[in-house]
């Protein structure tokens, strides 16, 4: 679900947004695997990397009008264990078509591990990168929240 947070009254309206996704995301980086493909080897996402994909898609919905400018990201990865690497690449890519118009955009990323064996989840805040302190503070007053 993306809720917007309400405008600020006394300055000017925040374009801040907050999702959060149920689902213990896979690494991209480290859990490729190779397959032939036309004789050659290719590198493509694991089983897992593919499963977290169809659960994002399947919760996200699609922002409209996608967003287009430098953006900042704040969010935190909950994870089952600590085993698995802090690695927020395959949530940046797709929240692409969903949220903003190119991960390109992204312009600065505040990322934190988290612990939940029971509910493992990605909590994200994304908002203007002229809006930043806005965006990492909306992030610390839901993280306060969660705890």
């Amino acid at each position: 679900m993306i809720t917007t947070r309400q405008p600020s009254r006394n300055v000017h309206d925040s374009d801040v947004h907050t999702l959060t996704i149920k689902g213990e995301p896979a690494s991209k980086s480290n859990a490729r695997q190779l397959v032939l493909i036309k004789g050659r080897m290719v590198p493509i996402k694991s089983k897992k990397a593919l499963a977290y994909e169809k659960v994002f898609k399947a919760q996200c919905p699609k922002l409209e009008p996608l967003l287009e400018e430098d953006l900042a990201v704040a969010m935190r990865i909950f994870y089952k264990t600590r085993r698995p690497d802090l690695d927020e690449s395959l949530i940046l890519d797709l929240l692409q078509d969903k949220v903003y118009k190119n991960d390109r955009c992204v312009k600065l990323k505040y990322i934190e591990h988290g612990l939940s064996k029971e509910d493992p989840r990605v909590v994200i805040c994304i908002g203007p990168f002229k809006q930043r302190d806005e965006v990492i503070n909306t992030y610390h007053s839901l993280m306060d929240d969660e705890e």
